[in-house]
Parts: structure tokens; C-alpha cells; sequence
């Protein structure tokens, strides 16, 4: 944890397509709709689109305050960010994952108008069809660094804007070699800084980005646990956090010993992603990324009181 304390949580503004969040008063809860059929937490459950609308609505009247809609699996393993077999192409190309999202993006703001709703794509067109339907914030995993345009695409619109560490693309991470955990600060704290200089160039105002150290995106095992202890000291950054460690892999890992030595399923991984996310907040994580809203709400309540109780 950073040796100021009084630093981990400063009230700042979140400016976004057409309004702001405040930030760093309290946590904000953003939950995950994933309208895929391959993604690691919930393949195929939210492919219809009337169950993901139903489901981000559910998520919503639950207490979210921001949903993140992804039409693409970045489970690890996957090709999100490569070329398809012919080398000519996305796996899953913009116009595949337009068909998937606008749907549920337009249904979601006809119920539910002033929802504010995250686009997770890498991908300019998708972005740009997604923000003209009304989406506030685009959430890239590769920090601009997988897809050309995005970053010019984010400018135009004036949006808010999630940059993520990752390290390597999805089917690199399982063979990525160990870093010591202070090799591992220095490659998160470069590549976000590269991310922001990346924005700063496209004309992308800093109030609207916030940073994602990218927890299972390129870390090994006790990596993401090495990170999650010094993720405050990525506040000297100078930009907000959000952090995404529900039902990541690396929880799995960490509870073998209480299933069998195997690592535990994913449905069996929401108490350890509330212990996980609880440390998150209080390194100064100011927006969790989340798959249950209620427990997670809870928890960071709790957290805010702690965070509170030491200004």
C-alpha cells in the first residue's frame, strides 16, 4: 500500500461522453454482461439478446452504477486481438461483434435511459457504432495497442475511456516467463504510462481515462497476487484505477487446497472475488469490475468505511 494513505482515494471526476462520475467518495460497482459464447465466467448464458438485456437490467436494479458489455471473449487461450486462420482478420470480426452488442446496448437505454453502459471492445468500428447508440465509456483490455483508430475514435466522441495492461495477447499468457514482483511493477507502470501517452497524442483529455493494471491479462499465477499488494503505488500514474479480479483464474489456483487440490470452478470462486476485490479497494482501486452486484456492494461498503476511517 502506498506510504500516503490519503492519496489512495482522492475525490476526483470522471468525465464521459456526456456527463461525469465522481470518483474516490465512494466505490463504483460496474457489473459484466458478456455476450459471448466463450467466455471464461459465463460462456453462452448471455449470447440471446434478450436474456443479456435481461440480465444487465437485472444487474442494474441490483445497484450497479455501470454496466461493461463485451461481444468478444479475452478468456485466456482465446485469438481476441489476433487473425483468423487465413491470417486475413479478427477471429471475430467487428460486424460479427456489432451484431451481438447493439442490440442489447439499444434495449438496455430504451428500458432503462439513464443507464450508463461500457463498451469492451478494442476495435474502432465497434466502438464507434456503440458510442453513437448511446454508450458512454469505451474499455480497451490492450490499452490501444491491439487495434488502429481507437484511440482517434475515443477523442472524437469525447468519451470516458478504460485503458488495460496486458501483456502479450490471450494465447501468449500461459508461456509468458515469471517476473520478480518489482520487474512486474516497472512492466504494468510502462505500459499504462506508453497507454496514456498513446492518448494524450490523440487528443484524449486525461480526466476521461482511467487505468486497469489488467489482473490475468498476461500475469502468472502469483503475479496477479504480487500486483494487487503494490497496486497503489500505479497511483503515482496520476490517473484512478479499476480493477477486474472476479472469478479470474488465479482465485481458482489459490483455492485448490479446498477442492480436492484441483483448481476451484468458476462458480465456485464469489467469495474469493469479493476477498480479492475487497483488497483492490482498499490499494485504491476507485471502479470494481464485477459479475455479482449484491455481495460485491456489500463488500465495498465495508471497504469505504476502512478507507474513510484512516483520512
Amino acid at each position: 500500500m502506498a506510504d500516503d494513505k490519503t492519496a489512495l482515494r482522492r475525490v476526483k471526476v470522471w468525465k464521459l461522453r456526456s456527463r461525469a462520475l465522481e470518483l474516490g467518495r465512494r466505490t463504483l460497482v460496474c457489473g459484466v454482461v458478456n455476450i459471448t459464447p466463450d467466455s471464461f465466467s459465463d460462456g453462452g448464458w448471455f449470447l440471446d439478446p434478450e436474456a443479456a438485456v435481461a440480465h444487465g437490467i437485472r444487474l442494474l436494479e441490483e445497484g450497479a452504477d455501470l454496466l461493461d458489455l463485451g461481444a468478444e471473449s479475452t478468456r485466456p487461450g482465446s485469438r481476441a486481438g489476433g487473425l483468423d486462420d487465413s491470417g486475413s482478420g479478427p477471429l471475430v470480426s467487428a460486424e460479427e461483434e456489432q451484431s451481438r452488442l447493439l442490440p442489447v446496448v439499444e434495449r438496455i437505454l430504451k428500458a432503462r435511459p439513464e443507464a450508463i453502459l461500457s463498451i469492451d471492445t478494442y476495435k474502432a468500428e465497434t466502438a464507434r457504432a456503440a458510442l453513437a447508440a448511446g454508450a458512454e465509456i469505451v474499455n480497451d483490455v490492450s490499452g490501444f495497442s491491439w487495434g488502429s483508430g481507437l484511440d482517434r475514435v475515443c477523442a472524437k466522441a469525447g468519451c470516458g475511456v478504460v485503458l488495460m495492461h496486458t501483456r502479450g495477447r490471450p494465447e501468449e499468457w500461459r508461456t509468458q516467463p515469471h517476473l520478480e514482483p518489482d520487474e512486474l511493477l516497472a512492466t504494468v507502470r510502462s505500459g499504462l504510462q506508453a497507454s496514456l501517452e498513446k492518448a494524450a497524442v490523440a487528443g484524449i483529455a486525461p480526466e476521461a481515462i482511467l487505468l486497469d493494471p489488467g489482473y490475468g491479462f498476461g500475469k502468472r499465477f502469483v503475479e496477479n497476487f504480487q500486483l494487487l499488494a503494490r497496486q497503489a503505488d500505479l497511483l503515482e500514474i496520476g490517473r484512478p484505477l479499476m480493477a477486474g479480479v472476479s472469478r479470474k483464474s488465479f482465485l481458482g489456483s489459490a483455492l485448490a487446497p479446498f477442492h480436492g487440490g484441483v483448481d476451484a470452478p468458476v462458480q465456485a470462486r464469489e467469495t474469493a472475488s469479493v476477498a480479492a476485490m475487497v483488497a483492490a479497494i482498499l490499494n485504491g482501486a476507485s471502479v470494481v469490475r464485477v459479475h455479482e452486484i449484491q455481495p460485491a456492494a456489500e463488500a465495498a461498503a465495508i471497504a469505504d468505511a476502512v478507507l474513510a476511517a484512516i483520512r
